[in-house]
Protein backbone atom coordinates (compact mmCIF):
# COMPACT_ATOMS: atom_id res chain seq x y z
CA UNK A 1 0.00 0.00 0.00
CA UNK A 2 2.55 2.48 1.14
CA UNK A 3 4.21 2.07 -2.37
CA UNK A 4 0.86 2.32 -4.43
CA UNK A 5 0.56 5.71 -2.52
CA UNK A 6 3.87 7.03 -3.07
CA UNK A 7 3.70 6.78 -6.86
CA UNK A 8 0.12 7.86 -6.37
CA UNK A 9 1.77 10.97 -5.12
CA UNK A 10 4.35 10.90 -7.48
CA UNK A 11 1.81 11.35 -10.03
CA UNK A 12 0.03 14.72 -9.13
CA UNK A 13 0.99 17.42 -11.82
CA UNK A 14 3.03 20.26 -10.94
CA UNK A 15 1.43 23.53 -10.53
CA UNK A 16 2.67 26.16 -11.27
CA UNK A 17 0.56 29.63 -9.44
CA UNK A 18 1.39 32.84 -11.92
CA UNK A 19 -0.03 35.96 -9.95
CA UNK A 20 -1.35 38.98 -11.43
CA UNK A 21 -0.99 42.78 -11.93
CA UNK A 22 -0.49 45.13 -8.77
CA UNK A 23 0.33 41.68 -7.36
CA UNK A 24 3.49 39.40 -5.94
CA UNK A 25 3.91 35.96 -5.43
CA UNK A 26 3.14 36.12 -1.81
CA UNK A 27 -0.37 36.47 -2.42
CA UNK A 28 -0.40 32.40 -2.98
CA UNK A 29 1.04 31.34 0.31
CA UNK A 30 -2.18 30.41 1.98
CA UNK A 31 -3.45 28.26 -1.58
CA UNK A 32 0.30 26.90 -2.26
CA UNK A 33 0.44 25.60 1.86
CA UNK A 34 -2.69 23.87 1.06
CA UNK A 35 -1.74 22.59 -2.05
CA UNK A 36 1.50 21.16 -0.76
CA UNK A 37 -0.07 19.05 2.18
CA UNK A 38 -2.33 17.42 -0.68
CA UNK A 39 0.96 16.45 -2.22
CA UNK A 40 1.35 18.78 -4.71
CA UNK A 41 4.22 19.95 -6.43
CA UNK A 42 4.04 23.56 -6.17
CA UNK A 43 6.01 26.81 -8.43
CA UNK A 44 4.77 30.14 -6.98
CA UNK A 45 6.34 32.45 -9.97
CA UNK A 46 7.81 35.87 -9.40
CA UNK A 47 7.33 37.68 -12.46
CA UNK A 48 9.88 41.20 -13.02
CA UNK A 49 9.17 44.32 -11.58
CA UNK A 50 8.45 43.25 -8.19
CA UNK A 51 10.14 43.92 -4.70
CA UNK A 52 11.31 39.92 -5.05
CA UNK A 53 12.04 40.74 -8.48
CA UNK A 54 13.76 43.96 -8.86
CA UNK A 55 13.56 45.71 -12.47
CA UNK A 56 12.90 49.43 -13.98
CA UNK A 57 9.83 49.24 -15.41
CA UNK A 58 10.76 50.12 -18.44
CA UNK A 59 12.88 46.88 -19.27
CA UNK A 60 9.45 44.71 -17.86
CA UNK A 61 7.65 43.02 -20.83
CA UNK A 62 5.12 40.74 -21.35
CA UNK A 63 8.00 38.59 -23.23
CA UNK A 64 9.91 38.62 -20.19
CA UNK A 65 6.82 37.27 -17.77
CA UNK A 66 6.21 34.84 -20.46
CA UNK A 67 9.82 33.71 -20.75
CA UNK A 68 9.94 34.00 -16.39
CA UNK A 69 7.59 31.23 -16.36
CA UNK A 70 8.87 29.24 -19.35
CA UNK A 71 12.12 29.37 -17.14
CA UNK A 72 10.13 27.71 -14.22
CA UNK A 73 9.03 25.32 -16.04
CA UNK A 74 12.22 24.05 -17.58
CA UNK A 75 12.33 21.90 -14.11
CA UNK A 76 9.30 20.04 -14.63
CA UNK A 77 9.62 16.61 -16.19
CA UNK A 78 5.75 16.40 -17.24
CA UNK A 79 3.27 19.46 -18.14
CA UNK A 80 1.99 21.21 -15.44
CA UNK A 81 -1.35 22.61 -14.40
CA UNK A 82 -0.88 26.79 -14.72
CA UNK A 83 -2.95 29.12 -12.92
CA UNK A 84 -3.27 32.41 -13.63
CA UNK A 85 -5.04 35.10 -11.55
CA UNK A 86 -6.46 38.23 -13.59
CA UNK A 87 -3.99 39.61 -15.53
CA UNK A 88 -2.08 36.43 -15.16
CA UNK A 89 -4.69 34.92 -17.32
CA UNK A 90 -2.90 36.37 -20.59
CA UNK A 91 0.24 35.95 -19.13
CA UNK A 92 -0.37 32.30 -19.05
CA UNK A 93 -1.86 31.91 -22.22
CA UNK A 94 1.22 33.25 -23.83
CA UNK A 95 3.03 30.50 -22.30
CA UNK A 96 0.97 27.79 -23.61
CA UNK A 97 1.30 29.37 -27.19
CA UNK A 98 5.17 29.20 -26.71
CA UNK A 99 4.97 25.88 -25.41
CA UNK A 100 1.70 24.10 -25.66
CA UNK A 101 3.79 20.73 -24.08
CA UNK A 102 4.67 22.26 -21.22
CA UNK A 103 0.69 22.60 -20.13
CA UNK A 104 -1.65 20.00 -18.62
CA UNK A 105 -4.14 22.27 -18.06
CA UNK A 106 -4.48 26.51 -18.04
CA UNK A 107 -6.64 27.14 -15.25
CA UNK A 108 -8.08 31.19 -15.21
CA UNK A 109 -9.08 32.51 -11.73
CA UNK A 110 -10.96 35.44 -12.19
CA UNK A 111 -8.99 36.29 -14.63
CA UNK A 112 -8.80 37.66 -18.20
CA UNK A 113 -9.24 34.96 -21.36
CA UNK A 114 -7.74 36.11 -24.46
CA UNK A 115 -8.30 35.87 -27.88
CA UNK A 116 -6.19 36.45 -30.17
CA UNK A 117 -4.62 40.35 -30.28
CA UNK A 118 -6.33 41.27 -26.82
CA UNK A 119 -4.47 42.78 -24.35
CA UNK A 120 -5.18 43.63 -20.84
CA UNK A 121 -6.30 47.39 -21.97
CA UNK A 122 -8.16 46.07 -24.72
CA UNK A 123 -9.89 43.51 -22.52
CA UNK A 124 -10.83 46.38 -19.48
CA UNK A 125 -12.26 48.70 -22.31
CA UNK A 126 -15.07 45.81 -22.79
CA UNK A 127 -15.69 45.37 -19.21
CA UNK A 128 -18.53 48.97 -18.35
CA UNK A 129 -19.59 46.64 -15.03
CA UNK A 130 -15.93 46.79 -13.71
CA UNK A 131 -15.17 49.21 -11.19
CA UNK A 132 -11.06 49.30 -11.49
CA UNK A 133 -11.37 52.07 -14.41
CA UNK A 134 -11.58 55.23 -12.43
CA UNK A 135 -9.47 54.54 -9.61
CA UNK A 136 -6.89 53.50 -11.87
CA UNK A 137 -4.26 56.36 -12.18
CA UNK A 138 -1.49 55.66 -15.25
CA UNK A 139 2.16 57.51 -15.07
CA UNK A 140 3.26 57.20 -18.28
CA UNK A 141 6.43 59.26 -16.87
CA UNK A 142 7.65 56.56 -14.09
CA UNK A 143 6.08 53.82 -16.38
CA UNK A 144 3.56 52.49 -13.90
CA UNK A 145 -0.31 51.98 -13.25
CA UNK A 146 -1.58 52.82 -10.08
CA UNK A 147 -5.00 51.95 -8.19
CA UNK A 148 -6.19 54.15 -5.95
CA UNK A 149 -4.83 53.56 -2.21
CA UNK A 150 -8.45 54.80 -0.84
CA UNK A 151 -10.79 52.13 -2.93
CA UNK A 152 -7.78 49.14 -3.06
CA UNK A 153 -9.97 47.64 -0.07
CA UNK A 154 -13.14 47.82 -1.60
CA UNK A 155 -12.30 46.75 -5.37
CA UNK A 156 -9.94 43.35 -4.24
CA UNK A 157 -11.49 42.38 -1.35
CA UNK A 158 -15.33 43.86 -0.90
CA UNK A 159 -15.98 40.53 0.38
CA UNK A 160 -13.51 40.34 3.21
CA UNK A 161 -13.15 40.82 6.81
CA UNK A 162 -12.22 43.52 8.26
CA UNK A 163 -8.82 42.43 9.12
CA UNK A 164 -8.10 41.87 5.61
CA UNK A 165 -9.54 45.01 4.23
CA UNK A 166 -7.48 46.96 6.66
CA UNK A 167 -4.28 45.15 5.72
CA UNK A 168 -4.81 45.02 2.23
CA UNK A 169 -3.97 48.38 0.58
CA UNK A 170 -0.40 48.21 1.58
CA UNK A 171 0.08 44.77 -0.66
CA UNK A 172 -1.13 46.29 -3.54
CA UNK A 173 2.06 47.22 -5.82
CA UNK A 174 2.23 49.08 -8.70
CA UNK A 175 2.38 47.72 -11.65
CA UNK A 176 4.48 48.24 -14.91
CA UNK A 177 2.65 49.94 -17.65
CA UNK A 178 3.82 47.94 -20.87
CA UNK A 179 2.76 44.57 -20.28
CA UNK A 180 -0.33 45.73 -20.03
CA UNK A 181 -0.60 47.09 -23.55
CA UNK A 182 0.39 44.65 -25.09
CA UNK A 183 -1.42 42.19 -27.01
CA UNK A 184 -0.73 38.62 -27.22
CA UNK A 185 -0.41 36.20 -29.71
CA UNK A 186 -2.56 33.20 -29.64
CA UNK A 187 -3.19 30.32 -32.28
CA UNK A 188 -5.59 27.82 -32.31
CA UNK A 189 -2.89 25.12 -33.13
CA UNK A 190 -1.15 26.27 -30.46
CA UNK A 191 -3.30 28.14 -27.32
CA UNK A 192 -6.66 26.37 -29.04
CA UNK A 193 -5.47 22.84 -28.11
CA UNK A 194 -4.63 23.43 -24.52
CA UNK A 195 -7.17 22.15 -22.07
CA UNK A 196 -8.76 24.84 -20.12
CA UNK A 197 -10.63 25.38 -16.89
CA UNK A 198 -12.56 28.74 -15.34
CA UNK A 199 -12.60 29.77 -12.18
CA UNK A 200 -15.62 32.71 -11.63
CA UNK A 201 -15.74 35.14 -8.70
CA UNK A 202 -19.49 36.07 -7.97
CA UNK A 203 -18.63 39.52 -6.25
CA UNK A 204 -15.79 40.63 -8.74
CA UNK A 205 -15.45 44.39 -8.78
CA UNK A 206 -12.16 44.22 -11.17
CA UNK A 207 -13.39 41.74 -13.85
CA UNK A 208 -17.20 41.54 -13.64
CA UNK A 209 -18.93 38.35 -13.50
CA UNK A 210 -20.75 39.45 -16.89
CA UNK A 211 -17.68 39.85 -18.93
CA UNK A 212 -16.02 36.91 -16.79
CA UNK A 213 -19.18 35.06 -18.55
CA UNK A 214 -18.86 36.61 -21.87
CA UNK A 215 -14.89 35.22 -22.28
CA UNK A 216 -15.89 32.17 -21.62
CA UNK A 217 -18.63 32.16 -24.35
CA UNK A 218 -15.99 33.49 -26.55
CA UNK A 219 -13.47 30.91 -25.41
CA UNK A 220 -14.91 27.61 -24.68
CA UNK A 221 -13.51 25.70 -21.42
CA UNK A 222 -13.37 22.02 -20.64
CA UNK A 223 -15.19 22.93 -16.73
CA UNK A 224 -16.20 25.77 -14.80
CA UNK A 225 -16.59 26.89 -10.84
CA UNK A 226 -17.87 29.72 -9.47
CA UNK A 227 -16.73 31.27 -6.01
CA UNK A 228 -19.08 33.44 -3.83
CA UNK A 229 -15.95 35.64 -3.79
CA UNK A 230 -14.57 39.19 -5.17
CA UNK A 231 -11.19 39.10 -7.19
CA UNK A 232 -9.13 37.45 -4.69
CA UNK A 233 -10.36 34.22 -3.56
CA UNK A 234 -6.86 33.25 -2.23
CA UNK A 235 -7.68 35.76 0.35
CA UNK A 236 -10.80 35.45 1.27
CA UNK A 237 -11.52 31.45 0.32
CA UNK A 238 -8.49 29.66 -0.04
CA UNK A 239 -9.82 26.53 0.60
CA UNK A 240 -12.72 26.58 -1.70
CA UNK A 241 -10.04 27.79 -4.29
CA UNK A 242 -7.66 25.04 -4.20
CA UNK A 243 -10.98 22.63 -4.41
CA UNK A 244 -11.44 24.14 -7.62
CA UNK A 245 -7.73 24.05 -8.86
CA UNK A 246 -6.89 20.12 -7.81
CA UNK A 247 -10.30 19.33 -9.53
CA UNK A 248 -9.05 21.01 -12.44
CA UNK A 249 -6.09 19.73 -12.49
CA UNK A 250 -7.35 15.75 -12.57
Amino acid sequence: MAIEKSSGMSAKPTIALVHGAFEDSHVWQGVEAKLKSDGYPVIAVELPGRPGAPMSPADVSLDLYRDTILKALAKTTHPAVLVGHSFGGITISAVAEAAPEKVKTLVYVAAYLPRDGDSLVSMAQQDPDAKIGPELQIKKEQGIAVVNYAARADLFANDGPPQLRAALPDKILDEPLAPLATPVHLTQARFGRVDKVYVHTSKDQVISPAFQAKMVAATPVRASFTLPTGHTPFLTDPAGLVKAIEAAAH
